[in-house]
């Protein structure tokens, strides 16, 4: 029996060691994902929230409109729209039709958001190390190598 059968109480061998590591991969995230999530409660925001942040953080001064946020995400949003909606409620985004294309919206990060942001980037970077450390440099750049081959085959 593997780890992972007996972590999830599965008696049957797997039907492929494909699916066997698929099903790794989804446990592996969603392990990392709650203790991630854990932190970005402490200050009421969600995964996607502190991604969208991230993401227009990278982006500034210029922000970015709707679509090349939702391009940039790492799991996708169906509703972004929403998501600005929240963020710029809380004041940590702001939202200003271009004057070139008055139907172009383009998000900031404010300045409110950029404060929390310089919250979260050492615990969270703490945290990243400490769930991954014990793998090692080498290892850690062969998963890496590893996943983006997993990725491309998925268009």
């Amino acid at each position: 029996m593997t780890r992972l059968q007996s972590e999830i109480k599965q008696s049957k061998p797997f039907r492929s060691l494909e699916e066997e590591v698929y099903l790794n991969l989804i446990r592996t995230t969603d392990a990392l994902f709650r203790r991630h999530e854990a932190l970005l409660k402490t200050v009421d925001l969600s995964p996607a929230q502190y991604n969208v942040l991230r993401i227009l953080r990278g982006s500034e001064p210029h922000g970015l409109a709707c679509k090349e946020i939702a391009d940039r995400m790492l799991s996708r949003d169906p509703d972004i729209t929403r998501l600005l909606d929240r963020l710029e409620r809380r004041k940590l985004a702001v939202r200003s039709r271009q004057r070139e294309d008055r139907r172009v919206i383009i998000t900031r990060i404010s300045a409110a958001g950029l404060e929390l942001l310089v919250q979260l980037d050492k615990p969270a970077s703490e945290l990243s190390k400490a769930c991954l450390r014990h793998l090692g440099k080498a290892q850690l750049q062969e998963l890496i190598r590893l996943l983006e081959v997993a990725r491309e085959s998925t268009g």
